[in-house]
Order: structure tokens, then sequence, then C-alpha cells
């Protein structure tokens, strides 16, 4: 109940023609994106299996990569 209230008072902050402009769309595939946040998951989840540093490393900086520093940069070099 609480959450549905939530909502309703958030729903006058909530413009559903706001918001940047999507026409032109992003012109890269998702694909490579998904599969790197996938991969890294996967390097994270077995660096916390085998206690590697390391791993878990690795796994967070291909997710940071893949879901903000990447498609940022290739946004703003366009």
């Amino acid at each position: 109940m609480d959450l549905l209230l939530t909502l309703i008072a958030q729903g006058d902050f909530l413009d559903p023609g706001g918001g940047p402009d999507t026409s032109e769309g992003f012109r890269i595939s998702p694909n490579f994106f998904i599969l790197m946040f996938g991969i890294g998951f996967l390097l994270g989840s077995f660096g916390h299996l085998f206690r590697s540093r390391i791993m878990v490393a690795a796994g967070i900086l291909l997710i940071f990569l893949s879901t903000i520093l990447i498609p940022v940069a290739l946004q703003a070099s366009r």
C-alpha cells in the first residue's frame, strides 16, 4: 500500500513527454554491452566463489565499463 501511495504522489513529477530526445537513437548495437556486462557479472561471481580479489575487481571493472564509461564516451564522441 505504501508503494502505491508513493507512486501516486510522484506521478505529478513524472512527465512522460519530458526527458532527452530519443528520436535519433543509439546507433551502436547494445549486444556488445550486454555481453560485456554478463561476462563481468560471471567473472565477479567466480571471483567471489574462488576468493580472488583480482577476478572480482576485473568483473566490477567490466560491469562499470559496459554500463557507464564506454556508452558515455561513444555518445560524447558523436
